[in-house]
């Protein structure tokens, strides 16, 4: 990034407007939200990149995240809207990896059935956090750095750091709570699933509402958006359904239902969203089965199948299924994660089994 495209500046207003009227009809008015949660002033001045965010609007600007070796300036496209009432602020992020799209669509859909004159609270919704892993459809950025492994960043430091750091300091420095958006990579896909601090009872609240159909309790990772919001107390919740490079409906609709239950659970919008059709269950632990050979893979089960340690997941043989090779679960637990690229080699990851609880609590499976 050039001394021209700091973080410091946005690159300009696209669009500022009001999409009702300043009063809510009778009987419509948002309820105040759980006391654990922030209450922000709706008339507080709130200002990002240097646009400034008014009360009951929606804003959308994109804050300068560099150049391409064009010299064609890249933005980071961010939507702003914040509410009547006072309440909560909440990120919600996509793209993170360029590859991974899902996200995207989730962001549209939840954004299109939010009313600033029935929000209580800000929502940052940034769709494309990498933009540069987006225009060349990757995950990494061009110098094939993990964004991801890259947070608080730095002002000076990689193309990966400076957007890190820009990230952090404009959105989630100002927010109570974050939702990452994310699919499976490398030809994986996940079943719809929420991997969070579920010892935190801030984090644990957030899962349950969401209603994922697995949240798994997992450790974060050094340089991760999670890491290090969480070590600033801020509860982040990391979404993964799908896989790259397409849309998933099933994980996208799942997404959408699921962030628009947190935004209700957080007071900031009325709750006209169904309970999840069953009980969201809880991983402790997961077990990545991994290819004993190399060769052609054949899968018997689907993602959401439950199974028992030892039953067959399918075979690795040879171009014609010769001298076959079983694949077993691990554990008792739920296919969460599974490879759709027939082709493997040795050590190459085949599934992802959860061990389930229930997210109420309970004894494993």
């Amino acid at each position: 990034m050039d001394a021209e495209s700091s973080p410091d500046r946005a690159a300009g207003r696209l669009e500022s407007a009001t999409d009702a009227p300043t009063d809510p009809r009778p009987g419509t008015s948002v309820q105040p939200g759980p006391t654990e949660w922030p209450r922000h002033s709706a008339g507080e001045p709130l200002h990002l990149g240097g646009v400034e965010l008014p009360p009951r609007k929606r804003t959308r600007l994109d804050l300068s995240a560099g150049r391409l070796s064009s010299g064609t300036p890249v933005g980071l496209p961010l939507e702003v809207i914040r509410g009547r009432l006072p309440g909560p602020r909440i990120w919600i992020s996509g793209g993170v990896h360029g590859d991974e799209l899902n996200g995207i669509e989730i962001i549209r859909q939840t954004l299109a059935g939010i009313r600033p004159y029935r929000l209580a609270g800000t929502i940052f919704a940034a769709p494309i956090v990498n933009v540069f892993g987006f225009i060349t459809e990757s995950r990494y950025l061009p110098d094939r750095r993990d964004l991801n492994r890259s947070f608080p960043g730095s002002p000076r430091g990689s193309l990966a750091a400076r957007i890190a750091h820009l990230f952090m300091r404009e959105i989630v420095s100002r927010c109570d709570a974050g939702i990452d958006l994310h699919t499976g990579s490398d030809h994986r896909a996940n079943m719809p699933q929420i991997r969070a601090d579920l010892d935190d009872p801030a984090t644990r609240g957030l899962a349950r509402a969401f209603g994922a159909p697995v949240a798994v309790n997992s450790t974060t990772r050094d340089g991760s958006l999670r890491a290090v919001a969480g070590a600033m107390g801020v509860p982040v919740l990391v979404y993964e359904g799908g896989e790259a490079h397409r849309f998933d409906e099933d994980a996208i609709e799942a997404g959408v239902m699921g962030v628009r239950r947190v935004l209700a659970h957080m007071g900031m919008i009325e709750d006209p969203v169904a309970a999840p059709a069953e009980e969201p269950r809880e991983a402790r632990g997961t077990r990545w089965v991994r290819a004993g050979r190399s060769g052609i893979l054949r899968v018997e089960v689907h993602l959401g199948d439950v199974v028992e340690k030892g039953q067959r997941l399918g075979f690795i043989g040879d171009t014609y299924g010769q001298r076959p090779l079983a694949v077993r679960a691990p554990v008792n637990g739920m296919v969460i994660g599974i490879t759709r690229n027939p082709i493997v080699n040795r050590g190459d990851a085949v599934a992802n089994v959860a061990r389930l609880t229930s997210l109420q609590g309970g004894t494993a499976e």
